[in-house]
């Protein structure tokens, strides 16, 4: 393994730390992903409007392995990377699932869905047309309606919404 070569891990960390974290990789300049949605909440007749993370505890950094070593020791927070049993390594997320994850999840929050039961592995498909154009993912079905999950293997799948039959193509 070569530790100078940049890559996408993810890793766990403890709840509600997910702010403090972004803002020391954003100070570090290290690339990062750490989702976060706008809620509204009703508190003594007050409507309160507070940012909470799309997935708590999970963090994405794109560096590389000597500097994601680093990020624990120098931030001070518990970072715990996600471990490929089979590799025996960090696990690494592909540059290509992680954009389409991105994209996905920044998209809209209508339009995505973060299925919290497994998914059955489905046909390879690319969207060809539409809003979600160029993503990659399994073709499934929920509810009868024909959708594209990303996937990041070991961790979660991110649904789309309904996509016609001809805006896909089988890879």
């Amino acid at each position: 393994m070569e530790h100078n070569i940049e890559h996408w891990y993810a890793a766990r960390v403890k709840y509600r730390t997910e702010k403090l974290i972004k803002k020391f990789l954003e100070e570090k300049e290290i690339k990062h992903f750490i989702p976060f949605i706008t809620v509204f909440r009703e508190r003594k007749g007050k409507r309160i409007q507070k940012e909470k993370p799309v997935i708590s505890c999970l963090i994405f950094v794109n560096t590389d392995y000597s500097t994601a070593i680093s990020i624990p020791s120098e931030s001070g927070f518990i970072v715990s990377y996600i471990y490929n049993n089979d590799t025996k390594r960090f696990q690494i997320i592909p540059d290509k699932q992680m954009q389409d994850f991105m994209f996905l999840v920044d998209y809209s929050d209508s339009i995505v869905k973060i299925p919290n039961t497994r998914l059955k592995k489905g046909d390879r498909v690319r969207v060809i047309k539409g809003d979600f154009t160029g993503i990659e993912g399994e073709l499934i079905r929920v509810k009868g309606h024909k959708r594209v999950v990303v996937r990041l293997e070991g961790l979660f799948s991110v649904a789309t919404t309904y996509i016609p039959g001809g805006y896909l193509e089988k890879i």
